[in-house]
């Protein structure tokens, strides 16, 4: 391996590491939304560690912001 390597691999590593701090600092996500109450998918609770909106309510408050 040359120094590019070590350097991407470190990287990788990096990354990983920040990637699952933030998961593990945004909790369980809820499974119904704060806003409207409507259940909120697995697969988006599972994508967003934390979540707690629905999409459309997600996506309403960040078109607000």
């Amino acid at each position: 391996m040359d120094d590019i390597d070590i350097a991407q691999r470190r990287q990788a590593e990096q990354i990983t590491y920040a990637l699952s701090a933030i998961k593990r600092a945004a909790g369980e996500s809820a499974t119904h939304c704060a806003e409207c109450d409507d259940p909120i998918p697995e697969a988006r609770r599972k994508a967003v560690p934390g979540c707690r909106l629905c999409i459309a309510c997600q996506r309403e408050k960040e078109e607000r912001a």
